[in-house]
C-alpha cells in the first residue's frame, strides 16, 4: 500500500514476514519521492583530463544541501564514465566515487546476478560476502522485488546477512537495463537511519547514469 509520501511499507506489502520490523524497511518509488533539502557536507572532486588519462582529487569539504551534493555527483559521474562502456570498470569507479564522496559509509559496492544468486562485484570497504541468494537479506530482497529498499536498522531486518558487523543501516538499489536485472548497488553505514528518501532519489539517478553508460552486444 502506498503511503502519502509515495513509499511502500514492507509491513503492508508483506505483513507476515516483515511485521516485526521496527521501524519498517521500505520500498521506495523514486519517481514519487519528495524533494526536501537538508544540509550535508560535500567533498568537491576535480577531474584532470589528458586524452584517456584522468586524475581524481578531493578538496576541502564545504556545507551544501543534499540535493546539491547529488547534483554535483551526477556531473562528476558523467565525466568519470564518459567514453567507457565496460560494466566492471564503470561499477568500480562508481563505487569509489560514492565511498569517498558520501559521509558516514563503511561499505559501497555491487552484486551482480549470476543464475539464482548475486555475486560480489567491485566495491569499497572491508571484504564482503561473495554470494547472496536472490530473495535473501536486504540485497537479495531488493533484487527479488526490483525495488529500492531502505533499512533504518539492519539488525531488525529478517534474514539480514551481516558481512560487516559495523553496519547499522543500509540502502540497496536494483540495477535494471532493458527490463533485465543486472544486479544491485549496496551502501552500508555505521549510523542508524543514515539513508532517507533524498538518498534514494539521488542514488537512483546515479545508478541510471551508470546503467546508461554500459553496453552489451545484445543491446538494441
Amino acid at each position: 500500500m502506498l503511503h502519502p509520501s509515495g513509499v511502500l511499507s514492507f509491513t503492508r506489502l508483506l505483513p507476515v514476514v516483515y511485521a516485526s520490523l521496527r521501524p519498517p524497511a521500505t520500498i521506495v518509488q523514486p519517481s514519487r519521492l519528495p524533494l526536501a533539502i537538508s544540509p550535508l557536507t560535500r567533498l568537491k572532486n576535480g577531474f584532470s583530463l589528458n586524452g584517456r588519462r584522468m586524475t581524481f582529487q578531493f578538496a576541502k569539504p564545504e556545507t551544501v544541501s543534499k540535493a546539491e551534493l547529488y547534483a554535483n555527483l551526477q556531473s562528476q559521474l558523467r565525466s568519470l564514465l564518459e567514453g567507457e562502456r565496460d560494466l566492471i570498470a564503470n561499477a568500480a569507479n562508481l563505487s569509489a566515487l560514492l565511498y569517498h564522496s558520501l559521509p558516514d559509509l563503511n561499505w559501497t559496492g555491487f552484486y551482480f546476478v549470476r543464475g539464482v544468486e548475486l555475486v560480489l562485484g567491485p566495491f569499497q570497504g572491508k571484504p564482503a560476502c561473495v554470494r547472496i541468494a536472490i530473495g535473501k537479506g536486504v540485497c537479495g530482497t531488493a533484487a527479488a522485488h526490483r525495488q529500492t529498499i531502505l533499512v533504518a536498522n539492519v539488525h531488525e531486518f529478517p534474514g539480514h546477512i551481516a558481512c560487516d558487523s559495523a553496519s547499522n543501516s543500509e540502502i540497496v538499489i536494483p540495477i535494471i537495463k532493458h527490463e533485465r536485472l543486472l544486479g544491485v548497488l549496496d551502501l552500508d553505514s555505521p549510523m542508524f537511519a543514515r539513508f532517507d528518501d533524498e538518498d534514494a532519489e539521488g542514488l537512483n539517478e546515479l545508478a541510471q547514469i551508470f546503467i546508461d553508460s554500459i553496453h552489451f552486444e545484445s543491446d538494441p
